[in-house]
């Protein structure tokens, strides 16, 4: 019988205790939930994945072109990752995390999405923080070639536009640093972002100062612990040419 609750790791990161584990809930059937605590704060689960994956299938369905270059901003669980790759016309998958200690949960294969990012030759992890990587003029989110340009970004790190997992990540969203991440887009590039809120009016408000065009989506999910829906939302923002 397997066990209702393991923790698989823990350590100490420069935001804190850090720790993965796993648990089983009966409202969700034989499936292991993994989990992800930042001290006493849950980071991310397995639980509802929804919004998550449509984050990558909304942001590249606005993403024109082959042979697509994209920044995945927030490991995770890896969902997002392995949402995007299942697009054929990936070339190279970047995903950016500052946590070294997640990058190597998922190089070590301790959560079951690590076997799939690993097994694909497009991935690559980059070891960074991504606001700072985005915002700097002297960097980019390909520490090899400081230059390029990408045709999408995915960012999933804070819960919120006004949520956020570090009070620091607050200067982000701003005119200036958005405009100084899609520096970092090619012309009509796709920068798309999950929320845990409904659209927010001042975050559209606040995009469209930087990008040509912007829409938000409520994605749906069954929550069988409300016996309901319940909703996330992504914005997706293209570049203007």
């Amino acid at each position: 019988m397997p066990l209702l609750f393991e923790e698989i790791d823990s350590q100490d990161s420069p935001l804190g205790e850090i720790s993965l584990r796993k648990r089983r809930m009966p409202a969700f059937g034989d499936r292991d939930i993994y989990e992800v605590k930042l001290g006493d704060e849950f980071l991310m689960s397995s639980m509802f994945v929804d919004a998550e994956e449509a984050l990558s299938t909304l942001g590249l369905a606005a993403t024109e072109g082959e042979a697509l270059s994209v920044v995945v901003g927030g490991l995770g669980l890896g969902y997002t990752a392995v949402a995007a790759l299942k697009d054929p016309r990936i070339s190279e998958l970047l995903v950016v995390d500052a946590l070294d200690t997640v990058i190597g949960w998922h190089k070590d294969e301790l959560v079951p999405l690590g076997k799939i990012l690993n097994a694909d030759a497009r991935n690559r992890y980059v070891l960074g923080s991504f606001f700072d990587l985005a915002t700097d003029p002297r960097s980019s989110f390909d520490p090899d070639n400081t230059d390029r340009k990408f045709d999408a970004i995915l960012l999933d790190i804070d819960h919120s536009p006004t949520e956020f997992l570090n009070a620091a990540n607050a200067s982000f969203y701003t005119t200036e640093n958005l405009a100084q991440m899609a520096d970092q887009l090619k012309p009509k590039g796709v920068f798309a972002m999950w929320s845990q809120n409904l659209p927010e009016a001042n975050f559209e408000a606040l995009l469209k100062t930087v990008f040509g065009s912007v829409a938000s989506h409520v994605v749906s999910f069954y929550n069988p612990f409300q016996n309901n829906e319940s909703t996330n939302s992504v914005y997706v923002c293209v570049k203007a040419e």
